[in-house]
This record gives C-alpha cells, structure tokens and sequence, in this order.
C-alpha cells in the first residue's frame, strides 16, 4: 500500500561529501569457500564441487582439495609469483602485477596446519588440456586460477558519494558509487549480467533540486530459505547460533559442524533420507524432516552445542586427561537417554508417526481482522486467504524460538488467547512458559 503525502517539492543540496574507497582482492579458496561460490554461480552442489576438484586434484591441476585453510606459504608463494604470466595466459587475462612481494593476507604459515589453501600446481597445463576438461571442470579450475591470480592485481577502487538534501526543514540521504578501477575485478565477468545501479547526476551543494516524498506502508517478510552453498557456509558458522559464550568459542575454534571432507556428505545423507529436499537449488524441509525437528526439539540434539561438548572431550583425551573409554560410554547412555524419552515427547507435543503437510488451504479459522477471510499456512507462516484484497492479517510460524501449532492459532482467532504454552526461549537462552495473546492483530505474551 502507497500513501502519496505531496507531489514534487522543492529540495535544496544541503551537502556533498565524496569519499574514495577500495577493497583488497578476495581471501584464496578453502573447500567450504569454493562450494559456496560455486553453488552461487553455477548451482553445483557440494557434492558435485568435492568430487570434481578431486578429479583435477588427480589430473595434478589443483592442490589438495579438503581443505580449510584460505592461506599458503612462501614456499606456495614463490612459484605463484614466478609464473604469474604463464597463468594469466591459461585465462586471457592479462594485467600488469602490482606487487610480487607477499602478503600477510594471503601468505601465513602459521594458519596453514596439514593443507595450504585451494591453487593451482606448478604444472602449467597445455591449451589442449584445458580444451579437454568437462565444463564442470574448467569452471572450478578457472576460478581456483582467477582467486589465485587476484592476490597480483590491483584493489578494486570506486567512488562513495553520500548527498544530504534538505526537504522542508527534514533531512533525506541518498548514495551513489562510481568506480574508478576494476582491479581485481576484471578477473572475475559476472556470469549473469547484473542490473546496473542507477548512476546519480551531477549535483553541486546548495542547488535547488525537485523530490518526491512518499510513505510506503509494507509488511516484514520471513528469511529467504538457505541454498546449499549457504548451508555449507553455515554448517562452518554455526556458532554464531549458540548462546553459551564457551561453546561459541569452541565452535568457533573447530568452524562449525562437520569439516571440510564431510559437510558435503553430511547434506547429502540427510537428502538420501529425505529430510531436507533441493529444487532449483533452494534447500527445504520434508514433513519427514519436520517430525525429526520437532521430535528432538529441547535436546542437546538439537543444537551445535552438542559438537561443542563432544570437541571439548575430545581435546581432554588428546591431552591424556579423558578416556576414549568413558567418551563412547557416555555417548551410549545419551544415545538411550534418546531412545526412552524421544517416543513419549512426540506424544506430549501431539506428534503424528506422519505429518501431514503444513502448505495448503486447510482453514484454521475465520480472520480475526477482516471476518471474511480463512486463516491458512502459506508460505512459511499463517495467513488470510483475503491477503489480495488487503487484509494483511498474519500469524508467525515461529515465535520466541517455538513452533506454533494450527491450534494455537485458532485458540488466537476463536478466543483472543491460547492456554499456557510451554518451550519460549529467551534472548538469553532460558526458556519459559506463557500465554499468548492476539491485541489489534498483533500476537503478545501473558505471564
């Protein structure tokens, strides 16, 4: 909905200010790293990117491929710089290189452990052998070339104009960015063409200038699903999920869940289960895998935290202060703990042995706000059927970190308020019990 307040008023450029600003070439590729591009400019899955890169790691093209270091040595270094020309023939990109000499972001042995970064070897391919690569191939092979060659270009330097025009005592900011050098950029075309940014014009401060003030009313929308490439990246960040400073740590510390040769299979063995489905490359919750959440919901299971405690023991028995002994027997009786308690939770939180699908036109209840529309679950959270005609009345499917189900729904729209709910979380990860309460379309809490 668009509220129009004016027409065109009279502004006036109330300052200029013209910054220049640059970025330094990309980090060079780890596995997680190339996965996650790749899944962004080609759609290939994890899978598909560890096996292809193991085949041009056999045909002696690529470095050792499972790995999570994004740095190399000098000794990498050296042979990088002294055939910079040869690799930028491989390509056709050629670019006067701005510095041979390393640099600590790129070149750090002490973050390299058992593997250096993803880069092409020593071995100078022929223009035949390139030829003769799969298209899967050359692109993965060609984007470990261009990240490896980007360390020898130049930044990428634009122009940030940020504008301050005065509209009736009120002041409104508008920013425009104009580039002054590709860099390193030239090295990587953009495998769609983007839309260009509408370029601003030439203002001088102090001129008289036309605006158009408008008020938008909008709704927020819920987080757009994850693609693959985006799992991958957060399996590796999964910390930033966790309340427990400790354990943010030490997730942060092991990046994540899973490493670099397995979190490609880990998503490929919840596929193969049906858990999680992939169409056109968005990655979404099965029924299957719905049930499996919400039956482990409130357990160590159900949260990166429990990595975090296996790698804290771990550590210990490395140490020779834990037993690999004590270690499997308590994963034993938590394993049990799981199997006793999961049945009777599933019963508590009135799970069905199968869920029916959420997506559709079953009618929860008539609208609250309109009185003429159903309330139904589309698209990730609960909605009037008479959202067209504007009624934009609107129930989350997840509230303070719990799921609400279609009943708690209608006790909202038939009665104003649901009986007590168990399972909120707070902000600081404690969890509680309340009410929920519908006031002018808005859901609120009653303790």
């Amino acid at each position: 909905m668009k509220h129009q307040i004016t027409g065109l008023e009279d502004g006036l450029v109330k300052q200029l200010k013209t910054t220049e600003k640059r970025i330094q070439p990309p980090l060079l590729h780890s596995l997680s790293t190339l996965q996650a591009a790749a899944n962004r400019k080609w759609k290939y899955s994890p899978a598909k990117v560890l096996s292809v890169m193991q085949g041009l790691y056999e045909k002696k093209l690529v470095s050792y491929p499972r790995t999570d270091a994004q740095h190399i040595t000098p000794a990498e270094f050296s042979y990088l710089a002294n055939q910079v020309e040869a690799y930028q023939k491989l390509i056709g990109a050629e670019f006067p290189v701005a510095s041979r000499s390393p640099k600590k972001r790129f070149v750090d042995s002490a973050k390299v452990q058992e593997h250096y970064a993803i880069i092409p070897t020593k071995s100078i391919p022929t223009a035949r052998k390139v030829e003769g690569l799969a298209k899967d191939e050359r692109n993965l092979y060609e984007e470990v070339l261009r990240t490896s060659l980007a360390m020898f270009h130049r930044d990428y330097r634009y122009a940030e104009t940020k504008v301050t025009t005065d509209v009736k005592g009120l002041d409104f900011f508008t920013t425009g960015k104009t580039d002054l050098e590709q860099g390193w950029k030239e090295l990587f075309p953009p495998v769609k063409e983007a839309k260009a940014e509408p370029s601003l014009p030439e203002l001088r401060e102090q001129e008289p200038v036309k605006a158009k003030v408008e008020i938008k009313e909008g709704m927020t929308i819920p987080p757009k699903p994850y693609t693959e490439g985006q799992l991958i990246a957060m399996m590796k960040t999964c910390g930033k999920l966790v309340e427990d400073a400790e354990d943010t740590e030490i997730l942060k510390e092991i990046e994540g869940l899973g490493t670099e040769a397995t979190r490609s299979g880990i998503i490929e063995t919840i596929k193969r289960h049906e858990y999680i489905e992939v169409k056109k490359n968005i990655v979404s919750i099965t029924n299957k895998g719905r049930i499996l959440c919400q039956s482990i919901e409130g357990n160590l299971l159900s949260s990166p935290s429990m990595t975090a405690k296996w790698e804290t023991y771990l550590k210990k028995i490395g140490k020779g202060e834990g037993s690999a002994e004590v270690f499997l027997a308590t994963i034993a009786k938590f394993i049990q703990k799981l199997l006793d308690e999961v049945p009777n939770q599933m019963k508590t939180n009135g799970l069905p042995e199968k869920m029916p699908s959420l997506e559709g036109k079953d009618e929860i209840a008539v609208c609250p706000r309109c009185k003429k529309g159903k309330i139904v679950f589309q698209r990730g959270s609960f909605n009037c059927t008479e959202y067209e005609n504007g009624c934009k009345q609107s129930f989350p499917a997840i509230f303070a970190k719990k799921r609400l189900t279609a009943k708690q729904i209608e006790y909202l729209c038939t009665k104003g308020k649901t009986p007590v709910i168990k399972g909120f979380v707070s902000k600081n990860g404690k969890k509680f019990s309340a009410k929920l309460v519908l006031e002018e379309g808005k859901i609120k809490m009653e303790f």
